[in-house]
């Protein structure tokens, strides 16, 4: 099959349902980054923007969650659903690159974040933010948003700012770094799994 018709295939829909969200994702891998992103939580809709324009992800999510409690569930949530869609999306991983990485600068601030699409769940992440929260987006959960996502993503995510003050530009620094790890490990730039276990 050409590498142009698998490409095409690396797109997947998830939804989930609870008592306190209701969230559907798709996401197509190969896309433009073009995004329809409406979470409730505009801040977060800011940044999964981002991600979106900057991985090169096609991304459209919505969510319906109990904000009248706080962001807590929706923004975890969203993290665990995001990341099964992309694991979907990847569906056997033969040819991606497994690694990526990046440094992203925003004005004063720098981060870097590091991903491993490696099969196995764990988060490092090294921040302090001045501000608790920004438009309804509680700053602790950012943290918490890539350790969810790890979970669901089985990946290894690695985010440290590096430089910064300033709240807003830090979090805009991790989630485009992010995207550029991500958009760097899932490129298919081979015809094997890249693992001495044949798989990941």
């Amino acid at each position: 099959m050409p590498e142009k018709a698998k490409r095409a295939t690396r797109t997947a829909t998830v939804s989930r349902k609870t008592k306190e969200t209701d969230i559907t994702v798709t996401v197509a891998l190969d896309g433009t980054g073009t995004s329809a992103v409406n979470s409730g939580v505009v801040f977060l809709d800011h940044m999964l923007t981002n991600f979106s324009r900057h991985s090169g992800f096609d991304l459209s999510l919505t969510c319906k969650g109990d904000l009248e409690v706080d962001d807590h569930h929706t923004v975890e949530d969203i993290a665990l659903v995001l990341g099964s869609a992309i694991v979907e999306a990847l569906g056997g991983k033969v040819g991606i690159q497994r690694y990526g990485w990046a440094i992203i600068p925003m004005d004063e601030a720098l981060a870097r974040c590091a991903v491993d699409l490696g099969g196995r769940s764990f988060s490092v992440f090294k921040a302090e933010f001045r501000r608790a929260v920004i438009q309804g987006f509680s700053t602790e959960m950012v943290e918490h948003f890539f350790l969810s996502l790890s979970g669901s993503l089985k990946a290894n995510i690695h985010v440290s700012v590096l430089e910064g003050q300033n709240t807003h530009h830090k979090i805009e620094a991790i989630f485009k770094a992010f995207a550029y790890a991500m958009k760097q490990a899932v490129a298919v730039t081979g015809t094997e799994i890249v693992s001495t276990k044949g798989v990941i």
